[in-house]
């Protein structure tokens, strides 16, 4: 049975001594030296932190709450947690990068989703040692205090990808962009009136953003998909399809009118007949690609950028367009499924 959101005390108790805990472990693994793995490609590290403060989080919720669903970046997946109501949805570091070059901008985040909506928010920041937490329709609070209201503008702040900020975003005359690394504080940070909007180009994780989600929700905030539709957790394939925006909502208004005066770009991966980006392709590419599975786009509003087919086998079928968009298209789709292969290539 799905409990009111006023009886999570337990369940915010929980998750904010874990976070902390995490925390403390991570700075101890700092302290001793951290040797760096690679999953997909050099921006997509992981360490031996990484997969113990997982752990420790799994673990405990297991035993405390052994009904919930449990989702994790670093644990294998278990597909009962689709039967369960509530789930909670761990990034036991968000900014790996960041974590492993010794920049402070990354965090633990511990998500609690209800019926696929988040509804409770716990993220840490060891480096600065902020613990943001929230749930839905109780407020936000920062290191136990309650966060200010937020800024009513018209100088809204916009916290963006470093990466992207790098590679892309510096060249935009988009007014107000911080850049930074961990997209999970990031939303916390918006949550707690330290900035106002976001978005993203390439696709997020349900880990990245599903604690953060809730924080921003908890402080009258949104996030949603760059199309415009909603964000659902718990979800078969729990990474989203293309990137996301948020924030408070008259910053999100000015925001969205922003992303399309300046034609920014987004990806979609996985694209299919009912998404609202399929109108992107052309006639022909419309009939030729119905139901195949392994169409991925970027795309600004109706033009189409990049175009990125994969055959099973993580196979390339087709590769076209702008050679920096296709560039960044075949980045995403790398880190959703792995090292891609030409074709012909004997695998």
């Amino acid at each position: 049975m799905t409990l009111p959101l006023t009886d999570l005390p337990t369940e915010r108790m929980v998750a904010e001594q874990l976070a902390r805990e995490a925390g403390a472990l991570l700075q101890a693994h700092l302290r001793a030296g951290l040797t760096v793995e690679h999953k997909t490609s050099a921006d997509d590290p992981v360490t031996a932190a990484d997969r113990e403060a997982s752990s420790l989080i799994m673990e405990r919720l297991s035993q405390v709450f052994p009904l919930d669903g449990l989702l994790s970046e670093e644990e294998a997946d278990n597909a009962a947690r689709l039967d369960a109501s509530r789930a909670w949805i761990v990034d036991p570091i968000d900014g790996t990068r960041e974590y492993s070059s010794g920049h402070p901008d990354y965090c633990v985040s511990i998500g609690l989703t209800v019926d696929g909506e988040p509804v409770l928010g716990v993220v840490y920041a060891p480096a600065t040692d902020e613990l943001f937490s929230g749930v839905v329709g109780q407020g936000v609070t920062l290191n136990g205090e309650p966060v200010p209201a937020p800024a009513q503008g018209p100088a809204w702040r916009v916290a963006v990808s470093d990466t992207e900020y790098s590679r892309e975003l510096h060249a935009v005359p988009l007014p107000g962009m911080h850049p930074s690394g961990s997209i999970a504080l990031k939303l916390a940070r918006i949550a707690a009136a330290q900035a106002d909007v976001t978005f993203s180009m390439s696709p997020r994780s349900e880990w990245d953003i599903a604690a953060g989600h809730a924080l921003l929700r908890a402080a009258g905030g949104e996030l949603r998909r760059r199309d415009g539709r909603p964000i659902r957790y718990n979800q078969r394939r729990p990474s989203l399809e293309q990137g996301i925006i948020g924030g408070q909502p008259a910053a999100l208004a000015w925001l969205e009118a922003q992303v399309r005066e300046h034609h920014l770009p987004v990806a979609h991966l996985g694209l299919t007949e009912t998404d609202p980006a399929w109108s992107v392709l052309s006639p022909g590419d419309r009939a030729a690609l119905a139901e195949h599975p392994g169409v991925n786009i970027r795309h600004a509003g109706a033009q189409l950028l990049a175009l990125l087919v994969v055959e099973p086998g993580r196979t390339v079928g087709r590769a076209e367009g702008d050679a920096f968009h296709l560039e960044r298209l075949t980045r995403d789709v790398t880190r959703a499924l792995g090292p891609l292969r030409a074709a012909g290539h004997p695998g």
